[in-house]
């Protein structure tokens, strides 16, 4: 079916509505159709563009769907990408009110730190290598504000990845000092592992997404740029968070990284 002009509007609308009142809304792939990833980004975009004009300001990306399983209950071949801004981000070890990001979940991942612009879209793994100044280990809090994740390809984009908050590792590593492919990673609440898995989870390698998000980036004609953080993408299965959890991930040659969430 056509869809107007304005269909863009109302689906960034509908979600800063829910942003707004901490009130999940309905799916806006009916605003868009169920695959229309251009018109998803088009979205973002324009909550992106609001979130700025208000004052936050943007540090990095995110990636998603790095896992194959993911991408194929959503029926894609594809990873995404969301917005990283500055007050998404807590210190090591934060508490974090748990009403403060919607439906949250957590997942572990490995950020990069960008010495070097990447402006080429044919951008290698060994540019890649050459332009990380270091990476640290995470911890995402995704959030969605659709009701209940009933979420397709198009829900997740447009509501920017489902993006809500991370927190990162206290001490930096070089990409000499840690097996990106092979680090294991366990995730425990309150001492119990609820999440485990390997760096390879993420497209062979978080390098393979990294280098992905790169080349995307210079197709939209916003490169990655020196200082930007990449949160490469879980390692392992997302994690639902109930009030009053406390989180703490390790990964193998990273160190670990925790945060909690109040009641």
């Amino acid at each position: 079916m056509p869809f107007s002009k304005d269909h863009i509007y109302a689906a960034a609308t509908r979600l800063l509505a829910a942003a707004a009142t901490k009130t999940p809304c309905a799916p806006i792939r009916d605003l868009l159709g169920p695959d229309a990833i251009d018109d998803a980004y088009a979205v973002q975009q324009q909550l992106v563009r609001e979130y700025l004009a208000a004052g936050r300001r943007q540090v990095g990306h995110k990636i998603g769907l790095t896992a194959l399983s993911v991408q194929k209950a959503l029926g894609v071949d594809r990873p995404d990408f969301g917005i990283l801004l500055d007050d998404m981000a807590f210190p090591e070890g934060a508490e974090i009110a748990f009403d403060h990001i919607m439906q949250p979940k957590v997942e572990a991942e490995i950020a990069f730190v960008l010495g070097r612009d990447l402006p080429k879209e044919g951008t290698t793994l060994a540019d890649v290598i050459r332009a990380t100044d270091y990476v640290l280990p995470a911890l995402e809090i995704v959030g969605s504000r659709i009701e209940n994740w009933d979420i397709r390809i198009a829900d997740t984009i447009a509501d920017n990845a489902s993006s809500g908050a991370f927190v990162l590792g206290a001490y930096p590593r070089t990409l000499t000092s840690i097996d990106l492919q092979l680090c294991g990673m366990v995730i425990e609440r309150r001492g119990e592992p609820v999440s485990t898995g390997v760096g390879m989870a993420c497209l062979g390698s978080p390098l393979n997404a990294v280098a992905w998000l790169a080349r995307t980036m210079v197709r939209h004609g916003t490169p990655l740029r020196a200082g930007d953080i990449v949160l490469s993408g879980a390692l392992g299965p997302m994690v639902n968070v109930t009030a009053g959890d406390f989180f703490e991930a390790r990964i193998e040659g990273l160190g670990s990284v925790s945060v909690g969430f109040s009641a």
